[in-house]
């Protein structure tokens, strides 16, 4: 009997082996991957790489009248840090009962000798004119990236005299700091071809559009240098190869509104990138373009193979709403990221965060997404199996 035993359990040994290795290598290659969509229901993300850390800040993600983070090591797995901006600061100079609950949109975080700075847009409170859309840029600040940041001044930036979002910042090779910001759609009628091609249709009356500026940021972010230059606008005339894809949010008969927002700028090899999105943020047809120059405010070019992301829609994906991108690399700094959020048949109208590779190469812009199929780790990201 004794024997009997033994025997069963080698061949049980035998039999076991190939299905425990079998499963370890499933282990291994789980490990080795992630899938799009993230577990973050952020809009507007933007990633903040500081140290061996990566902290995730944008729109909603549970935060109230402010703005909450997320943290990681690897870009895939992320951690809730609760809410590290609140309205009701002591230089607070918002209104947390204006429409959009006072907009609280778009923070991003920029780490400048060891302190942390935060743009972001909200509704103004100052608002002698009962504006809808009275929104501004503001900046806060905090010694550490999950906060609590503060207004440094109980006013934004600076008020241009229409109303202002999504702020990105560029810190130049030459020591020179830009904001980058769009002006609402908000009161701002364009006349173009689009524009009478509505009106011909009997769909919208006027096309009102927003627009991205640049302007030089003091070096202290208390104000800017000179006068806003305007960057880049939806195309005026239909034979424009870029009217196509900046107009369907029009052409769809979905919204009576243009949209040029949510950029993010970059330098590489000399040469200015400017990245934005076009179309209704809350459709299906959110997009992102890019545009490139040799100066920092311009004149920028937009590129040929626009748009580099966009919905799959047509081509059997489950993806929408693709936009409002940042850039951030991988943990060794070999490989570049863009993150943006999107929404899936199954996220139904909630935006989630996706990230996916993209390269620059002889001034082109190649994004590899959106993908929703399992996608090697970030490169740097030790995994368990390498440890």
């Amino acid at each position: 009997m004794k024997y009997s035993l033994l025997f069963y359990l080698f061949l049980a040994g035998l039999f076991l082996q190939p299905a425990t290795a079998q499963t370890a290598k499933q282990a291994r290659t789980a490990q080795a991957t992630y899938t799009n969509p993230l577990d973050v229901q952020f809009g507007d993300p933007y990633v903040l790489r500081t140290g061996d850390m990566y902290y995730m800040y944008g729109t909603g993600g549970g935060a109230e009248k402010g703005f909450a983070a997320y943290s990681s090591k690897d870009l895939v797995n992320w951690k809730p840090e609760g809410q590290v901006y609140f309205h009701d600061n002591k230089n607070g100079w918002s209104d947390p009962n204006a429409g959009w609950g006072g907009a609280y949109w778009a923070p991003e975080v920029y780490e400048v000798d060891g302190k942390f700075y935060m743009f972001y847009s909200a509704q103004w409170k100052e608002n002698p004119t009962n504006e809808e859309e009275n929104f501004r840029i503001g900046v806060a600040v905090a010694d550490k990236p999950t906060g609590p940041f503060m207004d440094m001044a109980p006013e934004p930036v600076f008020d241009p005299g229409y109303p202002i979002i999504d702020a990105n910042v560029f810190f130049d090779t030459d020591g020179k700091v830009y904001l980058y910001y769009s002006r609402a759609a908000y009161k701002h009628p364009v006349e173009s071809e689009i524009a009478d091609w509505a009106r011909n249709k009997g769909w919208f009356k006027e096309i009102e559009e927003s627009w991205v500026y640049g302007v030089e940021l003091k070096p202290d972010f208390s104000g800017v240098i000179g006068e806003p230059v305007l960057l880049l606008r939806p195309p005026v005339s239909l034979n424009d190869k870029q009217a196509e894809w900046e107009s369907r949010s029009v052409t769809a008969n979905e919204v009576n509104r243009r949209w040029t927002e949510g950029s993010v700028t970059f330098k590489k090899d000399g040469l200015y990138y400017i990245m934005y999105s076009a179309n209704y943020f809350g459709g299906q047809h959110y997009a992102v373009g890019y545009a490139t120059s040799d100066s920092p405010l311009g004149p920028f070019q937009k590129a040929a193979n626009n748009p580099v992301l966009q919905k799959n829609t047509a081509k059997g994906g489950t993806v929408t709403g693709t936009g409002h991108n940042s850039i951030t690399y991988s943990p060794d700094g070999k490989e570049m990221f863009i993150v943006y959020h999107a929404r899936t048949t199954e996220t139904g109208d909630e935006r989630v965060v996706f990230i996916d590779r993209m390269e620059v190469k002889n001034g082109k812009i190649t994004v590899f997404g959106p993908t929703t199929t399992p996608q090697k780790l970030p490169s740097g990201v030790r995994t368990d199996s390498k440890k």
